[in-house]
């Protein structure tokens, strides 16, 4: 009998030790991609080109009324669209300030509501969505880690998607701003934002076949709303360190000689998707 406590009183304290790991690991993720100081940079950002969010919906079979978890949700990017198709729509978002953004720019939808949670640790119940979404937050996650947590919470069959949205750098403007940042930051890099994602989904073994999905966006911006979104690219912010605000002005002053009030930014969505094995 003794043996048998010892070794349940074991198997309690290693889970939660296990427990205590994931907590630890989510809050160091949620601390070094702290994106606080740009969550209201990000309200100008583009949004996701929507016959690829309809396309995404038609390849999973999802339908309104559906639940949908939105993790990494930000400033609503990605939750907007998804509440407009009738999707019941839960947000983990870790940052209190996109969080909050997010919230207000959703308050007047009933299909929507707010929840603080990693990729890693959303806090969602079991079995419970049809699709789990990552809008331009994959990157910034443990990804084998969370495609196990959105293992956990989707339903029998349900999907996965992750997805950026990659400026068109082949448009003559944004070819001179790459150079502009490569002038100020040296071996600057995207890192996993813009790498093929259908390697580290085949690796899990927890999904099926990846699907590829593409869309074009063409996103019109004052000259103002462009400097500012770029004052919210946390990548370059990382890479640059005490630099920043030096490529920010380096930008901003190119922006400012093209002698425009306003330019068309060319957008690539980027997709991938798959479904939950049996």
């Amino acid at each position: 009998m003794n043996y048998l406590l010892d070794h349940r009183r074991q198997e309690r304290d290693l889970f939660s030790l296990a427990q205590l790991i994931i907590n630890l690991w989510s809050f160091v993720l949620k601390t070094e991609w702290d994106y606080t100081a740009l969550a209201d940079a990000y309200l100008q950002r583009p949004d996701y080109a929507e016959n690829a969010i309809d396309d995404l919906l038609n390849l999973a079979g999802v339908k309104a009324g559906d639940l949908v978890c939105d993790v990494g949700a930000g400033v609503a990017h990605l939750t907007l669209p998804l509440a407009a198709r009738n999707l019941q729509v839960v947000a983990v978002e870790p940052n209190d300030a996109m969080r909050a953004n997010g919230i207000k720019r959703t308050e007047a939808l009933g299909n929507v509501s707010w929840h603080e949670g990693t990729g890693e640790h959303t806090g969602q119940p079991d079995h419970t969505y049809a699709l789990v979404t990552f809008g331009s937050s994959f990157n910034v996650t443990d990804r084998p880690a969370a495609l196990k947590e959105t293992q956990r919470i989707l339903k029998s069959h349900g999907w996965f998607a992750c997805m950026w949205n990659h400026r068109d750098l082949d448009d003559p403007i944004q070819s001179r701003i790459e150079s502009i940042i490569r002038e100020h930051v040296d071996g600057y890099g995207y890192g996993t934002r813009r790498e093929d994602q259908t390697d580290v989904i085949n690796a899990s073994d927890l999904f099926g076949p990846v699907h590829r999905i593409e869309g074009k966006v063409l996103h019109q911006q004052s000259i103002e709303d462009c400097i500012e979104a770029w004052r919210s690219h946390a990548t370059l912010q990382r890479q640059a360190g005490d630099r920043f605000a030096e490529v920010i002005e380096a930008i901003a002053a190119y922006l400012r000689g093209l002698g425009v009030d306003s330019i068309q930014i060319p957008y690539v969505t980027n997709l991938w998707a798959a479904r939950l094995k049996d």
